[in-house]
């Protein structure tokens, strides 16, 4: 298999990448968020040892969903749709099947040029953020055929799990009001916030996204906001008709790949003994400590009063 391309200055400059970072099939934009619509774009940089390109298959992963091909010049292309493993909520309609694979075939890439093929895409919620999301793809040539299908295993580089699958990383979307987002071991915590409060206030709640990409549990055992003289872990839920709060001294539990929301109204941090006002849109350091992650200090940004 070729491990890299010989090419021009020209083309180097153009294309912005040197010969030997452009060997493998990847995707133009590495990164992105889910809960958004995303364009694939497969950068194809050069044949099967010398021969010429004939036919790509691109298999999407399950969580992308409503997957559409762009149409090439000289070239057909064939999707293969199928049922999804799950349902997925796509601009208020459920769906659960769609485009599996994609096969664009009958043109001809010489060896010693490039293309990319575009497939546009929609990232559900389901996909954890901070993993990497895997597009297996098969490029057949005149003689030969190149398997970029590889996928790493827990505690190996992408490298050495042979040809390389194309990865995409899924990140966390920016936020409006400058909320951030922090990460420890395998646990990703997005948009720590406090509701502000008015003057002479004692106590106040602070909310927070945590993910565990990890194949095993973890719990949050402890949380500390240092402008309160007590942070405690609560929840509020319907007991009898009625809506009640209590600490929960065991944490929460943040299952295998799952995300556990604190937000208003359910699992959340209760601050006591508020130490000054919280105005919108100051920050707050604080610490969210874990069982087996262990402590990460963060900032919470606060938000207006009565804010999700």
């Amino acid at each position: 298999m070729k491990n890299f391309i010989s090419c021009g200055l020209a083309a180097a400059i153009m294309l912005g990448l040197c010969p030997s970072a452009f060997a493998h099939v990847t995707l133009e934009k590495p990164e992105a968020s889910p809960k958004s619509g995303y364009k694939a774009v497969f950068r194809v940089p050069h044949g099967c040892d010398g021969s010429v390109t004939t036919s790509i298959k691109i298999t999407i992963p399950e969580g992308v969903i409503a997957a559409k091909p762009m149409p090439k010049a000289g070239w057909t292309v064939a999707t293969t749709k199928g049922a999804y493993a799950s349902s997925y909520k796509y601009y208020g309609e459920t769906v659960s099947s769609g485009v599996k694979e994609i096969i664009w075939s009958g043109g001809s890439l010489p060896d010693d040029q490039y293309d990319e093929f575009v497939i546009n895409t929609y990232l559900t919620d389901t996909l954890p953020v901070g993993s990497t999301l895997y597009f297996p793809v098969v490029q057949t040539c005149e003689k030969g055929v190149a398997n970029w299908v590889s996928v790493p295993v827990e505690g190996q580089s992408a490298s050495a799990a042979g040809e390389p699958a194309p990865g995409l990383k899924l990140i966390a979307a920016a936020s409006a009001d400058g909320g951030k987002v922090y990460k420890i071991a395998d646990l990703v915590l997005s948009e720590p916030y406090i509701r502000a409060t008015p003057n002479g206030a004692k106590v106040a709640g602070a909310f927070v996204k945590i993910t565990n990409n990890d194949h095993h549990p973890d719990r949050l055992i402890s949380a500390n906001v240092e402008v309160a003289g007590m942070t405690m872990i609560h929840e509020m839920k319907m007991e009898g008709g009625v809506m009640k709060m209590a600490e929960l001294p065991n944490g929460i539990e943040i299952g295998p790949h799952q995300t556990v929301a604190l937000e208003p109204g359910k699992f959340h941090l209760m601050l006591m003994d508020l130490k000054a006002p919280l105005k919108e849109g100051e920050n707050v350091k604080g610490s969210f400590t874990f069982e087996k992650a262990g402590k990460v200090d963060v900032e919470f940004i606060i938000r207006g009063i009565g804010a999700h």
